[in-house]
């Protein structure tokens, strides 16, 4: 690990002055993913701010029925809070989902956005990788790729997010609360993270300076609330495909309301002309959902079996949406 100064900020103010001043700072969290890529000399900033004690760690409903969540509350706190466990369960069961428990006691909620994919491409400094090194190429594009992106990839990159977290809040339409210079305002989750084009080394719209203070949920949603993930072990391992899904049931029929999936993109993936197009069964609405989701998908030969495993995935989440209502 490379030498670096750490410095403790005092104030959300105190943060934001701090990161415009050194453009090579960077904040630390809860450190689940920051410090393994020091260690590997991925990223080696020179200098970190601790924004920890900043009272950042709260969840309180807002105006409108929103909910307001603080950006240093822990993925465990999160997920067993009663409002989210009661109102937003695709939440709970996505965060759930992911990571070990020691993890989720430290990892944050503006952290799990923030995380950089596990594309080993990435983490195998040894490759070309232009995460890692803009301009180097991409090895994965002709290698081991079949963990990796079908949708919104470029010749330059092909690497996934890997949040679970972010899947479900994407499904839930959640706007991410930003502080800068010139005061605090709100992005889209739609419009957060950044799809690779030319420049995969830049993965979110948040400037230089800027500081994530919370994340904010709508009002809540009814219906039956579904988190599916597919991975190749059954813990502590990243999504191949997952599926945060609302559903409305009725008997044997059932029809989406809202539907973001993980594993597939470098940014949780959500067509809204997927949703709301009437009711079926589990299989009818899942085909033709996922053919409206997956056009245009641009498969290896090592990940094209995703196309049918997307498909089938959201099948069984329907099923487990009307199991869920009996």
């Amino acid at each position: 690990m490379k030498p670096f100064t750490y410095h403790r900020a005092t104030s959300l103010q105190h943060a934001v002055a701090m990161l415009a001043a050194r453009p090579d700072a960077r904040i630390i969290a809860g450190g689940t993913n920051l410090l393994d890529l020091m260690k590997l000399q991925i990223e080696a900033p020179q200098h970190l701010v601790d924004i920890n004690g900043l009272g950042l760690d709260t969840i309180v409903g807002v105006e409108d029925g929103r909910l307001r969540i603080g950006a240093m509350v822990r993925n465990t706190d999160l997920a067993a809070n009663e409002t989210v466990r009661r109102q937003y369960g695709v939440l709970t069961r996505a965060i759930v989902a992911g990571a070990s428990g020691q993890i989720r006691n430290r990892a944050t909620t503006a952290g799990n956005l923030m995380q950089r994919t596990r594309c080993p491409y990435f983490y195998g400094t040894a490759m070309a990788c232009n995460k890692r090194e803009p301009g180097s190429g991409c090895d994965a594009l002709n290698g081991i790729s079949g963990n990796l992106a079908i949708l919104g990839t470029s010749d330059a990159c092909i690497a996934t997010h890997p949040s679970d977290m972010a899947v479900a809040m994407r499904a839930l339409d959640a706007e991410v609360r930003v502080l800068g210079a010139e005061g605090e305002y709100s992005i889209p989750i739609a419009d957060f993270h950044r799809l690779p084009g030319e420049t995969p080394h830049i993965e979110t719209v948040l400037r230089n300076g800027e500081v994530i203070t919370a994340i904010e949920l709508p009002a809540p949603l009814g219906g039956a609330h579904v988190y599916r993930k597919v991975r190749e072990r059954a813990s502590y391992a990243f999504a191949t495909v997952s599926v945060a899904l609302v559903a409305r049931v009725d008997g044997a029929s059932v029809a989406i309301e809202r539907l973001a999936f993980g594993g597939l993109a470098a940014k949780p993936w959500r067509v809204e002309a997927a949703e709301r197009r009437g009711s079926g069964t589990p299989e009818e609405i899942a085909r033709d959902a996922a053919a409206i989701i997956l056009e245009g998908a641009r498969a290896t030969d090592r990940n094209r079996y995703k196309i049918a495993l997307a498909q089938r995935t959201l099948h069984a989440a329907l099923i487990d949406a009307q199991e869920q209502s009996l």
